[in-house]
């Protein structure tokens, strides 16, 4: 078949085990059918220190560019990696780095496949968890103190006014973070779960810790409260979806016990634990799209998953994984049926839809990775492949469809 010509979008390669897979995927899902066409970042950790990050940041201003890009795991790095690669610095997440730029909501889903059933066993329909992508820890400032001493929180405003507070009177070593948010942020991050909502069909959680948080937790309450009642009460009642506010401890007990087939926002770190804990429940951290949806129309996909280190170090060692690549095979769909439907290209938005049926079909005939068969609850016994066998069956399977 002739290959399937697209734009160009964003590609942002990673490190690791989900490195080589990556590169795998390419060469035997998308590049036989598709004329890959991307401009790309090596988001590696050992390129980001030769570059002192400098590329994570031009990664992002790319993705503003082109409006789609898609991102392999990647490293953020803790004393113990900086001391593995040698690095100049403890570089922040790249995650974090691309999201404070586009700005936006991290929406994941579990992918659902029969013969998994949930670990939690009233879950019927997945659960959409919507994420917010800028601020919170993952901008924050950070202090390791070792002595005693005052911290305060100061602020000065354009016009010079000064609001300063005592944080802490330090009798002894301690640590000190500050973080931050902006209302606009805080706003765009509502209305792209309201419109989320609204195109889904699903009712809308939110919950933070206002409670607690009587300042910082509230705005969020707050904004979201205002421009939901504003503009978009009369559209939920219309649809016959609600949205509702609840603390995020109530909000974890009443996820236990319900049926799924919802949205549930989530303040930054709130929304990187709970998203973690709903894809593994429902069957593993490798079954969940991933994408960024910034409030001026960009997107970004990527695989939510960590860099798989330890399969790493055996792949290294010679030996064979059984690494499960489906969130980042659905990273590369979801960009490339992104990338058709803004461009009006059928044939590629139809092999993104196709080359995800048939990754699932073949985990569905009983044939998948071991996260999946220890987990398997099929009508067919569980037959666990390697990493570049599972590819190689999805290949066959996707040229059967085609």
């Amino acid at each position: 078949m002739e290959k399937i010509r697209m734009n160009k979008i964003v590609e942002m390669d990673g490190d690791e085990m989900t490195r080589i897979i990556w590169q795998t995927i390419k060469d035997e899902l998308l590049s036989p059918f598709v004329e890959l066409n991307t401009e790309y970042y090596d988001l590696g950790l050992p390129h980001r220190d030769e570059t002192n990050d400098q590329v994570s940041i031009d990664a992002g201003e790319a993705i503003k560019k082109y409006r789609v890009g898609v991102k392999c795991a990647t490293i953020t790095p803790n004393a113990q990696r900086v001391a593995e690669y040698h690095l100049k610095e403890m570089w922040k997440s790249p995650n974090g780095t691309i999201r404070a730029i586009l700005d936006g909501t991290v929406f994941r889903t579990p992918i659902l496949v029969s013969g998994v059933k949930p670990a939690v066993r009233s879950w019927q329909k997945p659960i959409t968890i919507a994420r917010h992508a800028y601020g919170d820890v993952y901008k924050a400032t950070e202090f390791r103190l070792t002595k005693p001493g005052r911290a305060e929180l100061l602020f000065t405003a354009e016009d010079g006014e000064q609001r300063r507070a005592t944080i802490y009177d330090f009798e002894c070593g301690g640590v000190l973070q500050g973080m931050f948010n902006k209302d606009t942020s805080i706003e765009s991050f509502a209305r792209s779960c309201f419109n989320y909502a609204i195109e889904t069909k699903q009712d809308l959680w939110f919950s933070t810790k206002d409670t607690i948080s009587k300042q910082y937790d509230q705005t969020f309450k707050l904004i979201f409260e205002d421009i939901f009642n504003r503009e978009y009460k009369a559209k939920f009642d219309e649809l016959g979806i609600t949205y509702f506010y609840t603390l995020i401890d109530d909000a974890v007990a009443r996820v236990i016990r319900s049926k799924g087939g919802y949205i549930w926002a989530c303040k930054n770190y709130d929304g990187d634990v709970m998203s973690d804990m709903v894809s593994t429940a429902f069957g593993s951290l490798a079954m969940m799209t991933s994408v960024l949806v910034s409030p001026d129309g960009n997107f970004e996909y990527e695989a939510a998953h960590g860099t798989v280190t330890r399969h790493y170090y055996r792949y290294l060692a010679g030996e064979t994984t059984s690494t499960n690549p489906i969130a980042t095979i659905f990273a590369w769909t979801g960009a490339l049926k992104k990338r058709g439907e803004l461009d009006g290209n059928a044939a590629l938005v139809r092999f993104a839809k196709t080359l995800e049926e048939a990754s699932l079909a073949v985990i569905e005939s009983g044939r998948m990775t071991r996260d999946l068969a220890l987990m398997w609850q099929g009508d067919v016994k569980a037959e666990t492949l390697t990493t570049d066998d599972f590819i190689a069956a999805v290949r066959k399977e996707l040229e059967a469809r085609l």
